[in-house]
């Protein structure tokens, strides 16, 4: 939705979340199922690619970015209708685990 006098104001969502992958193949094993998806719109060379991707990473966090829907960072933000996504990037790398003031944050109240 555009501002009709022309004075469109964006704001970028910077979102930053640290997960334990308790399970390596399930977490594999649910990305190329979504590799494989019909409506993946990959092509056979590129769905090969991707597969063996998401199979090689001893991390998961190849197979964790196939999980994840970027449009559904707006999930986060209730009651309101007047947002549009413009543009999402997802970005997924490997921690050593949760930081320090993590462990102070745990429970966040809205």
């Amino acid at each position: 939705m555009s501002d009709e006098s022309g004075t469109e104001r964006y704001l970028r969502l910077t979102v930053e979340l640290t997960v334990e992958v308790q399970d390596i193949a399930a977490l594999q094993a649910a990305a190329l199922k979504e590799v494989n998806h019909p409506d993946a719109d990959l092509d056979d060379d590129e769905r090969k690619e991707q597969a063996e991707l998401v199979s090689s990473d001893e991390t998961g966090a190849t197979a964790l970015q196939w999980l994840i829907e970027p449009d559904h960072v707006l999930g986060l933000i209730e009651h309101v209708d007047q947002i549009e996504p413009r543009e999402a990037v997802l970005g997924v790398e490997p921690s050593d685990g949760p930081s320090d003031e993590d462990d102070d944050e745990d429970d966040h109240q809205h």
